[in-house]
């Protein structure tokens, strides 16, 4: 510990200051190399068999990657993290490592839809079942996962924002010899720390608010260290979803600040939410912290949330007549976004992809971000007030 901070704290002053940087650099240099080169034969015959750990070639070793890896790994709690090049790299390569045909998934309703379609088509090919439970009814869970080998996890879920009980339902996973895997891109290492929980493994969209630029594309895996070998030794060096070092660089910056903006986007996100429940309009808002009390372990919640409009507003005029919110997929960035639920649901997708998600044509996703509360409330109000037709 440093002057008696709490491991979660040393790690976030880890984050905010390096003290081994090359050349004494304030920010990582990046190591923007494809390949390294040996000193003798004997050094890469050692390192070929496993005797030494170097930088052989970036697609399974580069030092900014590391550095990444390192630094989330400390956020969450783990052992040893992994990058990849997307948040779907992360969860394909996380899958396919514990998998094989003829298994069964359980996972959580409304996940994120491109993980719901990866099951669906991919996961179908392959034999392998997956039976989607609602994450707050323990009893279904501990019915649906005796004879599954991965269960999958989100809290709080896609779109509608259904928040769990992790620790208990990493612990039916346990009981039940289920690896865990949780997708906490949402809540980020700020709010939650699914490994202290419990579960197997947390994986990120590093996209989203651990870059928190909307600059860069990435994944990351986190958890003990054997498990995280066995991604690094089956799956990374195949399906070449690796992270590259200058995105791994711009990770590493995000991180830097991300204690600060996790704040800001709850409080904004918090108070929007609270003032578009009040509205008669407004049928209903997914937003967990509306509840009474959050679930065990999830200690605040991020700026993204839903809500659903009553008959009487057109959803068009109202998405064209915002001018801070943008149209736009993802989050996490500093900038506020909306996404209609009406045009994700013309998306093409499995059968019934509609009630798997969650999504109400009505509902609108928001992304609160950074712009400040009372600037994004006036572009929400007057968008409302010009969208009403009755």
């Amino acid at each position: 510990m440093i002057n008696g901070a709490d491991p979660f704290e040393h790690a976030l002053l880890a984050v905010a200051h390096d003290e081994t940087n090359a050349f004494e650099a304030v920010v990582p240099p990046i190591v923007q190399t494809s390949l390294f080169t040996f000193e003798s034969y004997d050094e890469m015959v050692a390192t070929y068999r496993g005797e030494k750990v170097r930088p052989v070639y970036s697609r399974g070793l580069n030092p900014t990657v590391r550095h990444f890896e390192e630094t989330l790994a400390a956020l969450e709690g783990g052992e040893d993290a992994l990058g990849f090049a997307s948040g779907m790299a992360a969860i394909s390569s996380t899958v396919l490592s514990f998998v094989e045909p003829g298994d069964r998934i359980v996972a959580v309703r409304h996940v994120y839809p491109d993980a719901f379609r990866l099951f669906g088509t991919l996961l179908k090919r392959m034999r392998i079942e997956v039976t989607y439970v609602d994450g707050r009814d323990e009893e279904a869970v501990a019915k649906a996962l005796p004879g599954a080998k991965l269960f999958y996890m989100e809290s709080p879920t896609s779109w509608v924002m259904e928040a769990h009980d992790v620790g208990a339902l990493a612990a039916l996973a346990r009981r039940h010899g289920v690896i865990s895997v949780i997708d906490n891109s949402w809540a980020s290492p700020i709010f939650q720390r699914p490994l202290t929980l419990g579960v197997d493994l947390v994986l990120h969209s590093a996209s989203k608010y651990l870059g928190g630029h909307s600059d860069v594309v990435a994944g990351v895996v986190a958890g003990p260290k054997a498990l995280i070998d066995r991604l690094r030794g089956e799956t990374l060096p195949y399906l070449g979803g690796k992270l590259s070092p200058f995105d791994a660089w711009l990770l590493i910056r995000g991180l830097r600040t991300l204690p600060i903006r996790m704040k800001a986007h709850e409080a904004s996100a918090l108070a929007i939410a609270r003032r578009l429940k009040a509205l008669p309009i407004v049928r209903e808002v997914q937003h967990p912290g509306l509840a009474n009390q959050l679930p065990p372990g999830l200690g605040g919640t991020s700026g993204l949330f839903s809500f659903i409009f009553e008959e009487g507003i057109d959803i068009r005029a109202f998405a064209d007549r915002l001018k801070l919110f943008k149209l736009g997929v993802s989050w996490g960035g500093h900038e506020s976004l909306i996404v209609p639920g009406e045009v994700v649901l013309q998306q093409k997708a499995e059968p019934n992809s509609a009630h798997a998600f969650g999504i109400d044509p009505r509902s609108v996703r928001l992304h609160v971000g950074l712009e400040g509360t009372e600037a994004l409330w006036r572009d929400l109000e007057e968008a409302i007030a010009s969208a009403i037709t009755t």
